[in-house]
């Protein structure tokens, strides 16, 4: 079970972007940081019986597993944890028909690629259902090649959202997969800045 409290919130026309704890922590620190950066207050808190029982604190508040917060026409899920292991296909499927049944414009997802398959100087790739028409900044922006792999809860969502025809697309830096890699969570703020017009120091 998936529901988002307060209830009955309106998201029509709004874009949603989030990431997760994969290659890098690539997707999970680019929300992170930008969240951060951006000041965007919680709007809302995504409550599910396949949430890791584990808290913490921001500010001297509960920070709760998954949030959503927002920033002026854009919404940022932020998963601090993974689902319970054996529960991320069940709630990824949730959280992905929610998004569909409360009218977003588009969703956009964060994730790595392996840097060590790397063939050329490009930073990152993109990859986006056949309802997403990129914009002019992405038109010219290389998309993952034919027969590679995409794993874990971006690929589920991809899944997903090309079954039921929503515009939906993922931008993929390459990463390390050793370690967590600020290099590559920095080339993901950069495009999404660009993208939804974010004004965000990338220097830290």
């Amino acid at each position: 079970m998936l529901k988002v409290l307060p209830e009955n919130l309106s998201f029509k026309r709004y874009s949603l972007l989030t990431g997760f704890h994969g290659i890098g922590a690539t997707g999970y620190w680019t929300i992170k940081y930008l969240v951060q950066h951006l000041n965007a207050p919680r709007i809302a808190i995504v409550d599910t019986d396949q949430a890791s029982p584990v808290t913490s604190t921001i500010d001297g508040r509960i920070s709760t597993p998954f949030e959503l917060l927002q920033k002026g026409n854009t919404v940022f899920f932020k998963a601090e944890v993974q689902p319970i292991r054996g529960n991320e296909i069940k709630f990824y499927r949730e959280l992905c028909r929610w998004i569909v049944e409360v009218g977003f414009a588009e969703v956009a997802l964060v994730g790595g690629l392996d840097s060590s398959l790397r063939k050329d100087d490009s930073r990152f790739r993109i990859v986006h259902t056949s309802a997403y028409t990129p914009t002019s900044s992405l038109e010219d922006v290389p998309k993952l090649e034919n027969d590679r792999l995409i794993v874990g809860p971006v690929a589920l969502m991809l899944n997903y959202f090309e079954a039921v025809s929503f515009p939906a697309f993922a931008i993929l830096p390459y990463a390390s997969a050793e370690r967590v890699d600020p290099r590559a969570s920095a080339v993901a703020v950069e495009v999404l800045s660009k993208l939804y017009s974010f004004e965000v120091d990338l220097k830290p």
